[in-house]
């Protein structure tokens, strides 16, 4: 199969290897504290990182994107930022980041980190001002203070309830010790939200977009990129409690606001600038939740982002109908504006691709082969594509974590275990029959900040590299062939007909995909064996849960 795919693969330059990287680059995602554990402590840091990229360059990624590692006091690991512009000594310092900038570069790797602009932690500087410095002063307008209603202001200023549970108002004791303002937290207490109006807040992000910048990265994965303004009346919501209840942005007063657009515009300016200096397209990739593909294209203008994740290919049913339909909504409203799709199956927020596709415990087989072809699926689509890290292994969520080691918020915010995400984000295995599997530099024993299970060690990345049917090698011969072959990433996509449950479809000139969403065996759409398969896929077949791409002359449709 290698020197068959080699072939392939070599045939040709691919025909937009002159366009930017971003536009059909695969880029994996680093969730840094469970990636590997360079000092023993049981938590992964950058020198981690840096460890691992001869395995991820191996893999065939084109880069990498950073969860956040700034300091911070980790109530949502690291999504509540205390400092903008440094590195949490869990995770290493300044130098030991260049040092990861330089191998990755080395390597032909670009890198990505993570940037959170909507909210910031409380124990940011500019919070603790606010705190000390009272109602009404400069302090706080960089926040959304408000008094609370009622005769005393012992309620909230509206009825607006968190993603992460509870009301999004805490009231805060003054200077003086009285009972005051309250504040606004679309996800936790310890999260405030950043009040965008204040022109202070995107004058100081523009100085921590150079400062990476000046330090080698390649761009920017934006968190909550359709939050940052809300309704600057505040009002009431009809729907109080939509965003706790679906965990996802959907109180249409507090999230995708118009003037959002405006801040995107002006950072492509500041990463236009870099560009011109050297020629490098630095990116700006949002997580952009909007009900609609039409609302998520405008923010992939051509003056704004350069990409915003298209969270609905993750979120389909395992259904052909569903999975074309969101495909031909992202094609034909999303790569309209000029920019192309960026397709993603998980991230560290999502119960893993392999569980969520099994539908229930005991089909872990079905959920295997579904994620499999999954991801076939994907690297043929036009665009973009982002892995999260352990999907390359097959690795299930682990779902009985004991309730006194969960750290999501979530959990803590509400006790209860639904739409949690610390199952997901359980240190890799990367070697031997015990925890930690590799992931710390020490003796066994060392007490992961999440505990591994016995079964990670059937997953171990030994082990998947030993096997030549593993999700690793499906992954790793998909990106080579992708790399190669031209009529991969970015390019024209045509359906063939199909028989009920299978999409088929053709790439270019001659390279032909398709998947099988049912359970039965139905023909192959064209004859002869595979050039690579998801699973056992005869000649002239195309089994259940199974994906396959063919070369051959492009068949009548």
């Amino acid at each position: 199969m290698l020197s068959t795919l080699a072939a392939h693969a070599g045939r040709s330059p691919r025909a937009h290897a002159t366009a930017p990287w971003w536009r059909d680059a695969v880029i994996y995602q680093v969730y840094v504290r469970s990636f590997l554990d360079s000092t023993g402590d049981g938590v992964g840091d950058l020198a981690g990182v840096r460890a691992g990229l001869p395995y991820l360059r191996k893999l065939g990624v084109d880069g990498i994107w950073l969860s956040p590692f700034y300091p911070s006091p980790q109530h949502d690991h690291g999504y509540d930022v205390a400092d903008y512009q440094d590195v949490d000594p869990v995770y290493g310092d300044l130098a030991e980041f260049e040092r990861l900038v330089a191998q990755a570069h080395r390597l032909g790797l670009k890198l990505l980190i993570d940037i959170v602009p909507n909210h910031c932690s409380a124990e940011h500087r500019w919070f603790r001002e606010a705190l000390a410095s009272g109602p009404g002063s400069r302090a706080r307008s960089r926040f959304h203070f408000a008094p609370g209603r009622g005769p005393n202001g012992d309620e909230p200023p509206n009825n607006w309830h968190a993603m992460f549970g509870g009301p999004a108002w805490t009231r805060v004791t003054e200077p003086d010790g009285t009972p005051g303002e309250w504040y606004l937290h679309l996800f936790t207490p310890e999260q405030p939200d950043l009040n965008w109006r204040d022109p202070r807040v995107g004058e100081h992000f523009e100085q921590v977009l150079r400062f990476w910048l000046d330090r080698g990265v390649d761009g920017f994965r934006i968190d909550v990129a359709a939050g940052l303004y809300k309704d600057p009346a505040l009002p009431d919501s009809d729907d109080p409690t939509a965003d706790e209840r679906t965990r996802d942005s959907v109180n249409p007063l507090a999230w995708n606001q118009p003037e959002v657009h405006d801040v995107w515009r002006r950072w492509r300016a500041v990463c236009e600038e870099y560009t011109a200096s050297d020629g490098v397209e630095r990116l700006l990739v949002g997580e952009v939740s909007v009900p609609t593909a039409r609302e998520h294209a405008l923010y992939v203008r051509p003056d704004e982002l350069h990409q915003a994740f298209f969270f609905d290919l993750l979120s389909a049913p395992w259904d052909a109908a569903a999975f074309r339909a969101v495909i031909d909504e992202a094609l034909r409203d999303i790569a309209g504006t000029g920019s192309t799709v960026t397709w993603v199956l998980n991230n560290h927020d999502q119960v893993r691709t392999v569980t969520r596709y099994a539908g229930g415990p005991g089909a872990e087989h079905v959920g295997a082969a579904r994620a499999r072809a999954a991801a076939l699926l994907m690297l043929a689509l036009p665009g973009a594509a982002y892995v999260y890290q352990g999907e390359e292994l097959g690795l299930p969520e682990v779902l009985d974590l004991p309730d006194d080691v969960l750290t999501d918020p979530i959990f803590r915010r509400t006790g209860s275990r639904a739409r949690i995400r610390d199952g997901c984000r359980v240190p890799l295995p990367w070697s031997g029959q015990a925890s930690p599997f590799g992931f710390s530099d020490g003796a066994a024993g060392v007490r992961t900040w999440l505990p591994q299970p016995e079964w990670f060690a059937e997953y171990a990345t030994d082990r998947a590299l030993a096997d030549t049917r593993s999700f690793w090698h499906l992954y790793r011969d998909g990106l080579q062939l992708r790399r190669g072959l031209p009529q991969l990433g970015e390019g024209p996509l045509r359906w063939l007909e199909a028989p009920p449950q299978v999409l088929a479809m053709v790439r270019g000139d001659g390279l032909v995909c398709a998947v099988n969403f049912g359970t039965e065996t139905v023909p192959a759409p064209v004859p002869g064996a595979p050039l690579l398969a998801s699973g056992p896929c005869p000649a002239g077949e195309l089994p259940g849960a199974t994906a396959a791409w063919w070369s051959t002359d492009t068949p009548d449709s």
